[in-house]
């Protein structure tokens, strides 16, 4: 995949460990971070089809069932597109591939993107700390490494389980959060376990990867995203909002607790209280070629991938089908037809995954438009993955 030239960024001065930022957290419950699913895009067949889209019309139509689904195949040079259900209930509008919609934590992929990035640069090193890039964050966290933040083995306190800040989001879900600031409620906490010692999924890693590159360019997130991401892989609909508002066309997204009265949550939550944890809006079609880029390394080079891929124990949250490696801001799901690498998210009102075989030549982008997850519904979440390995197989055994 041909990338466009970027002109490499200047790194900023370590500031001196008696310099003061503040960095203010607070915590964001909605991202509780799930869903399940992998797959790699191949040419699957008619056959493959229709049995992939007799599953997922079952998921659909179940008591329960997200209202929506759509899958986005791609293999080389083809895309084929398999929905079920509706974007929309009011109108009945079926789902599409440049519906927007809320990637949930598959937004920390690309905060993964943006930091290898920057170590490909020379701007940012794996082993740099928090105390060496951000010593104004307490220094309890300081001896935590941008590869441990980014590989979910850094011990800090998740701020989207902080009682406060679930207080603030349960008060008003449309909550304005300063982004920079939503550490602070765990500021006050000791590291929840040596750091590198274990694995343990929170979302306070992605927000202080964020702040990491932000401290070493001095530019914003936003512009990182833009310069490092989007340019680069051609992304024309894919942003980081502050707000709640959803750009049109969109995939609205659904609590269907209720069965016979879901309530469309597209619009409840704002995003700038997960940012780079999770706020990320996009569509299927420019997430298709975000995980084509993003799994097959395209972004950097091969030393920085070859980090990258140095698994070790740990799930996406829930796991994605098979068994579960972590790496750098990115899993591998070893399934029972092949290995493909990507990442999962969870949303109110969102289901994500998005997929890729190591090479980047075949791909699934797949999106539902209600939240699940293990904690809230372990059994349609098993159903959900077992749908998605078997999307991985047709397409992995179709590309032999």
């Amino acid at each position: 995949m041909p990338l466009r030239p970027a002109r490499p960024l200047r790194a900023v001065p370590r500031p001196r460990r008696g310099s003061v930022f503040v960095i203010v957290a607070a915590s964001l419950a909605v991202l509780v971070p799930a869903t399940a699913g992998t797959a790699a895009g191949t040419a699957a067949g008619p056959a493959d089809d229709r049995t992939l889209q007799r599953q997922i019309d079952r998921f659909v139509r179940e008591p329960g069932g997200p209202p929506g689904i759509i899958a986005v195949l791609r293999d080389g040079r083809r895309t084929r597109v398999l929905r079920a259900g509706v974007a929309d209930l009011a109108t009945g509008r079926p789902p599409q591939v440049k519906d927007h919609m809320r990637i949930a934590s598959t937004a920390k992929a690309f905060s993964g993107a943006v930091a290898l990035s920057l170590v490909d640069r020379g701007a940012l090193g794996l082993d740099d700390t928090l105390r060496e890039r951000l010593p104004q964050l307490p220094d309890a966290w300081g001896q935590v490494t941008l590869r441990q933040l980014l590989n979910h083995t850094s011990g800090l306190p998740d701020y989207s389980q902080d009682p406060e800040f679930t207080a603030v989001l349960a008060a008003d879900p449309r909550h304005h959060f300063d982004s920079r600031h939503l550490l602070d409620h765990v500021a006050d906490e000791p590291l929840r376990f040596s750091p590198g010692s274990r694995y343990q999924y929170s979302n306070s890693d992605n927000i202080a990867v964020a702040l990491m590159a932000e401290a070493v360019t001095g530019a914003p997130y936003e512009q990182l995203l833009r310069r490092l991401t989007y340019r680069p892989l051609e992304l024309r609909d894919t942003s980081l909002p502050q707000g709640y508002r959803m750009p049109e066309p969109f995939l609205h997204g659904y609590d269907v607790s209720d069965p016979a009265s879901p309530e469309d949550v597209s619009e409840l939550v704002s995003a700038s209280g997960a940012w780079a944890s999770g706020g990320i809006v996009s569509t299927p079609l420019d997430m298709t070629r975000f995980i084509r880029g993003y799994a097959s390394g395209a972004l950097y080079g091969k030393g920085v991938v070859r980090e990258q891929r140095r698994w070790i124990a740990g799930a996406s949250e829930p796991a994605g089908p098979g068994r579960n490696t972590a790496g750098l801001g990115i899993f591998r799901y070893t399934t029972r037809c092949g290995v493909v690498l990507g990442h999962t998210g969870n949303f109110p009102g969102y289901t994500q995954l998005v997929a890729a075989t190591p090479d980047g030549r075949r791909s699934l982008t797949f999106s539902l438009t209600s939240q699940i997850n293990g904690a809230k519904e372990p059994a349609r979440l098993e159903r959900l993955r077992t749908i998605q390995e078997d999307f991985v197989c047709a397409l992995l055994r179709d590309g032999r």
